[in-house]
């Protein structure tokens, strides 16, 4: 009798634990990391090392944004990299016409990608998982197609994108802060981002409801896309190259990790774009700490899967 009198008070001890982790465990990640790094790391609180930190991680939390977009409609977009790649290859292709032309190109062809995505969802039925990693192989493949090699140039305009600073920040660095402010503002203050987590806590009663399920998820897609665009004419104006075999390659691997470490529940119904973007510095963390203490790539990804479980899990303790 008295263990079945303590079982509750273990498992709510538990979910509250789990409920914590999923809340704040991201910040709690990052505040760790940077203290190991400030007690172990030689060179850590330069300002060089910070400024490097934060335009490598710009792209990521570009991407992210747009994926925890998708997430938030319980959806998944494994495309990302590859519309990175897509839109390399456009600034490529449209550069003789111009900068701005071919930064318009590249952000047209993200979207169109993101469209395309979106409507296999949300008109033809297609799961999201099987629609985005067919676009995961397809857009690729049009990229390499597109610029089958490694392609350097020299644009000013481009330089300036890429390595101007605007009072001692990167440009892409507030191009970053300035999109997630926007996107923080789309879902916290706009009649879409109470529809889009309406649809993604509960589809069918949202279409009961008379909320208009397809436009949303297609117009999810859309940002995503284009999101994803944008991070790749960013990382392009940063190489002054394109590369689309590896540029943007397991994109979708960060991207996911950043939204789901973030607190926003593969099943869909809340998005938390600050802990996204947390949770997007937390891998760029993780990645220079293992470079900086001479361990191997390949043992970031093994962690990010370990991250993705657990965060999983402690969603599915929290719901349970």
């Amino acid at each position: 009798m008295a263990e079945l009198a303590a079982a509750p008070h273990v498992w709510g001890g538990r979910a509250r634990l789990l409920a914590w982790l999923q809340e704040y465990g991201v910040y709690a990640s990052v505040l760790a990391l940077l203290l190991f790094n400030v007690l172990f790391t030689p060179h850590f609180l330069e300002v060089a090392n910070f400024r490097t930190q934060l335009i490598q991680v710009a792209p990521v939390v570009i991407t992210s944004l747009g994926m925890a977009l998708v997430i938030g409609t319980e959806g998944i977009d494994l495309s990302v990299g590859a519309v990175m790649a897509l839109a390399s290859a456009m600034v490529v292709l449209y550069l003789g016409y111009g900068a701005p032309v071919a930064i318009v190109a590249a952000l047209i062809a993200g979207a169109a990608a993101g469209a395309a995505g979106g409507a296999l969802v949300a008109y033809v039925g297609v799961q999201p998982i099987v629609a985005t990693l067919a676009l995961l192989v397809g857009v690729r493949g049009v990229a390499n197609v597109l610029v089958p090699q490694l392609t350097e140039f020299r644009n000013p305009t481009l330089i300036t994108l890429g390595s101007r600073s605007v009072l001692g920040l990167p440009l892409v660095v507030i191009v970053a802060a300035v999109l997630t402010v926007l996107v923080g503002f789309l879902i916290k203050r706009t009649t879409f981002g109470r529809q889009l987590v309406a649809v993604g806590g509960n589809r069918a009663a949202s279409r009961l409801s008379g909320l208009p399920v397809r436009r949303v998820l297609i117009t999810v897609y859309i940002i995503s896309g284009l999101l994803a665009a944008v991070a790749g004419v960013l990382a392009t104006s940063r190489l002054q190259a394109s590369d689309p075999t590896s540029l943007g390659l397991l994109m979708e691997l960060s991207a996911i990790t950043a939204v789901v470490v973030g607190g926003t529940p593969l099943t869909g119904g809340r998005v938390r774009v600050l802990g996204t973007v947390m949770g997007a510095l937390l891998i760029q963390l993780l990645q220079a700490t293992l470079i900086k203490h001479n361990l191997p790539q390949s043992w970031t990804q093994m962690v990010q899967a370990v991250i993705i479980l657990a965060a999983v899990y402690a969603a599915r303790g929290r719901r349970a």
